[in-house]
């Protein structure tokens, strides 16, 4: 087995997790068998009890893990399935260092950093390439060189090389060139310093991407080959891109996949990339436009909803459509700011902040027949909304906001009871959806039975059910044992569908997910005769 270790320097988000993922895609269109795995460097035990400004959107796996968004890219990118064992994170390894410690597995030895920590993250990253059987296996390290938390990471990586071997293990370092506007030349110092803390630790570079504003000059690339010491074919640049789907293809122009696969001895094709290309060119060269208003109580922080505008992306670029996602933030939102948008999204949330900001919207919605999505959250205050306005259910809502209402349409799922313990409790995962055929749902899906990823504690009350569906709002999806309502929808509506699932963790660049895609048909169905856009 081969392992790709890709570092990063300097500072935080230069892109290591779409470096990662670019270099997998490039490798699968090669004919290998590519898997991936995130290091995280903090003491979480998973990303599910961390709020997305501080570490961003929390990705769901099928097996009901709470990732890092990366792994929403790794999935993307190599379209494939990962569990809860491709994440690694500083909680995990010291839980299971610490609970064999406590069985008595070291047999009276004093645990340490090194070998016992080192040890455990070397046999979680090759269990993964045993499970998953892969030819290659792509390792993000989170965080930056020289953290203080990142160092027993960065000390299994030196060990794995040195048992490994330098044909089985190849180090990417990701860094930055800036462009002082004052000067208006390239600085490589910030590289130099960053490999020279990475070379202290014992780990020299094999491959250095550079993250630049514009395209690294021959000159720059040979200066940085000089002073770290990599071939200058190993000097890759990462200009910004105008889409993240792109990069895959600058790495491959500057020949990233054959100096891998030279490098590690994989004996390969080169990588089949004509319909990667083909998604790119709709991506950066749509016919037609439409603009979605995303209202959220995030929307200072975009990575809080990364999943959702690729999920639009896909579904635009299936439809030969830009989709201009217009940020609404929730909390004193105003009808004037849905003005002139084809179509309302409303994502994932928890708590009663910004919750009737969004049911307002979701009004406006439903009255001006704007097509609308509703996810998780948005399924429930789509509820909500419903219940007061149509049904004249007066103070209805969720009992996650007020536990005692006269109408709680929304109440605690009967699991949750007297769970106290806020980390992987909630519902979570994949789960079987079940679909009415016939309905909106069955007509976009093409198939009565679906497999959903889940991430809530509260669901639809079923004592209300009846009278919802007689007011028009259907269930056209539910679980296996109809207990629960997993899909909602208006029959004399363009389109008013609400999930109780999250579909933008489903959506992929060839592959976008049916409720997107039938989004966006309906915003390009509203605004064509009109606007012709």
């Amino acid at each position: 087995m081969k392992y790709i270790f890709v570092t990063g320097g300097v500072l935080s988000g230069l892109g290591k997790g779409v470096t990662s993922a670019s270099i997998g895609l490039l490798l699968k269109r090669c004919g290998l068998n590519v898997t991936a795995v995130k290091i995280d460097p903090y003491l979480n035990c998973d990303a599910g009890t961390m709020n997305p400004y501080q570490h961003g959107e929390v990705f769901v796996l099928d097996d009901g893990s709470e990732v890092d968004m990366d792994l929403g890219n790794y999935e993307r990118f190599l379209d494939r399935t990962l569990g809860s064992a491709h994440n690694i994170t500083t909680g995990t390894v010291y839980r299971k260092v610490i609970e064999r410690e406590r069985r008595g597995d070291y047999l009276g030895a004093t645990v340490q950093i090194i070998p016992h920590i080192t040890d455990q993250i070397k046999a979680d990253i090759g269990a993964v390439a045993r499970q998953d059987q892969a030819d290659v296996v792509v390792v993000e390290l989170g965080g930056t060189v020289g953290d203080i938390e990142s160092m027993p990471f960065l000390e299994a990586v030196r060990q794995m090389r040195r048992e490994q071997g330098p044909q089985h293990c190849l180090c990417v370092h990701t860094t930055l060139v800036p462009v002082l506007q004052a000067v208006g030349e390239p600085k490589t110092k910030p590289t130099q310093h960053s490999v020279r803390e990475l070379r202290a630790i014992g780990i020299q570079p094999d491959m250095i991407v550079a993250r630049s504003q514009r395209p690294l000059s021959k000159a720059t690339r040979n200066k940085i080959a000089l002073f770290c010491d990599v071939e200058l074919d190993a000097v890759v640049g990462a200009p910004d891109a105008d889409t993240i789907y792109n990069v895959p293809l600058t790495l491959e122009a500057q020949g990233v996949s054959a100096l891998i696969r030279n490098k590690l001895h994989l004996e390969s094709a080169a990588p089949q990339l004509h319909s990667w290309r083909t998604f790119v060119k709709r991506v950066l060269h749509p016919k037609r436009r439409v603009e979605i208003a995303l209202v959220g109580k995030y929307t200072e922080l975009a990575d809080s909803y990364v999943s959702y505008e690729e999920a639009l992306a896909h579904a635009g670029a299936a439809l030969d459509a830009k989709v201009d996602i217009r940020w609404v933030e929730a909390e004193g939102f105003a009808a004037a700011q849905l003005k002139g948008v084809d179509g309302l999204l409303v994502p994932v949330g928890f708590g009663v902040r910004g919750s009737e900001g969004k049911i307002r919207a979701i009004a406006r919605a439903r009255q001006r027949m704007l097509p609308y999505l509703g996810i998780c959250y948005g399924f429930q205050l789509a509820v909500i909304e419903f219940a007061r306005n149509v049904l004249g259910l007066e103070g209805a809502g969720s009992a996650e906001f007020e536990p005692q209402l006269d109408h709680p349409v929304i109440d605690l799922l009967p699991e949750q009871r007297g769970v106290e313990d806020r980390g992987a409790t909630m519902r979570l995962g994949g789960h079987t959806v079940v679909v009415q055929a016939g309905s909106q749902a069955h007509a976009l899906y093409e198939k009565t039975t679906l497999r959903e990823r889940h991430r809530h504690r509260f669901e639809v009350n079923r004592a209300y059910v009846e009278q919802f569906e007689a007011a028009g709002l259907r269930f056209s999806g539910r679980s296996q044992d109809e207990r629960r309502m997993e899909i909602a929808e208006l029959a004399d509506h363009p389109y008013f569908v609400a999930v109780q699932f999250h579909p933008e963790f489903l959506s992929r660049p060839n592959k976008p997910h049916p409720l997107f895609k039938g989004l966006v048909q309906a915003c390009l169905d509203r605004c064509a005769p009109s606007s012709g856009r």
